[in-house]
């Protein structure tokens, strides 16, 4: 059945029964809008979107991976301002030949995600479009704390990074190899990698072939660690961030936002370098790239005082230093580095 063949209204009844309603939800789906508990009054808003063969592939992605990752891309930005993830509002727009089978699935992979953090999925819009496009507005409660900005790291701060580095850039580049490794990919993925080993591609078993399972469902259905946000915020961080577009993209964001300099330890990455060298091996990739500039693994980068306790799963990655003259944004063991900085929408990487 495709989407052609419905109304919008019985599309709509396929959808919302899928979505949770959510803990801070008053009014849900149904009305105009929706009413949703603020009672910190105030509340944290951010919007993000996934366009079809530029952010993912339906050759690839199943409907659930597109909810799964829409979800997660926007809750993460929640969580790097200090908030708990409140409702997130959803917009479709997809051809009328696309399967209803996959609208549903959508439906389900943002539940999938919402629903254990009570987080209400609470209304949106359809529309029809040559392509999918999924965009999600999601909102946040501060519960009475200031908010984490980009601003206030200072010089002497820990930057520390919770989350994977480099894995979704590592899966993207494994989905890329022609065929997948040594056979087409699409029979592997065609319900989603979770689903275990399939045939041929990247689903095939082995020790090998299990890992890069894991690197490419990082990249289809990412896992931001969510309640790290609100941790670290009562934990004092100084400053914060989703790490979407790359390491060294988002350190420089935040240490021009406070007018620093952040200084990454190389030794602290080498663990995330070990872990994708196999896969580099595979593909020809450089495993430093991935971690300095591979993003969409929706980790947090934070900087909190030197003398605070790192609250789990912070890890220490580098230091907050003074920035005197020209010295670069981010600088690896005091040098700048020579890896390309990360994803810029309208320049091409």
């Amino acid at each position: 059945m495709r989407v052609a063949d419905l109304t919008e209204e019985q599309l709509l009844a396929l959808i919302v029964p899928e979505l949770p309603r959510g803990a801070a939800t008053q009014v849900g789906p149904g009305d105009d809008a929706a009413v949703v508990a603020a009672p910190d009054g105030r509340f944290v808003v951010t919007t993000d979107v996934l366009v079809e063969d530029r952010h993912f592939r339906r050759v690839w992605s199943s409907g659930e991976d597109v909810g799964r990752r829409a979800a997660v891309q926007n809750l993460a930005d929640v969580a790097a301002m200090g908030a708990v993830p409140t409702s997130l509002v959803v917009t479709l727009a997809v051809p009328a030949e696309l399967d209803v089978a996959w609208v549903v699935g959508l439906a389900r992979g943002l539940a999938a995600v919402c629903a254990p953090l009570g987080v209400g999925v609470v209304g949106g819009d359809l529309s029809g479009s040559p392509l999918v496009v999924v965009s999600v507005a999601a909102h946040g409660d501060l519960q009475g704390r200031a908010p984490v900005l980009r601003s206030g790291a200072r010089a002497g701060d820990v930057v520390a990074h919770a989350g994977t580095l480099g894995r979704s850039a590592a899966g993207l580049a494994l989905l890329d190899l022609d065929g997948g490794l040594g056979g087409p990919v699409t029979e592997s993925l065609s319900g989603g990698v979770q689903g275990g080993v399939g045939q041929g591609g990247v689903g095939r078993a082995g020790s090998d072939d299990e890992a890069h399972v894991r690197l490419v469902g990082t990249f289809l259905r990412p896992s931001a660690p969510l309640d790290a946000g609100p941790d670290a915020a009562r934990a004092g961080a100084t400053a914060m961030l989703d790490v979407s577009d790359g390491l060294l993209r988002d350190a420089g964001r935040l240490a021009r936002a406070s007018g620093v300099r952040l200084d990454l330890h190389a030794d602290a990455l080498a663990a995330d370098v070990a872990d994708l060298a196999e896969a580099a091996a595979v593909t020809g990739g450089d495993p430093w790239a991935w971690v300095l500039g591979g993003g969409e693994d929706h980790g947090l980068l934070a900087t909190f005082p030197a003398d605070a306790p790192l609250p789990a799963p912070f890890r220490p990655v580098g230091r907050v230093a003074a920035r005197e003259g020209d010295e670069p944004d981010v600088t690896l063991d005091g040098a700048a580095p020579t890896t390309a900085p990360g994803w810029d929408h309208f320049a091409g990487r």
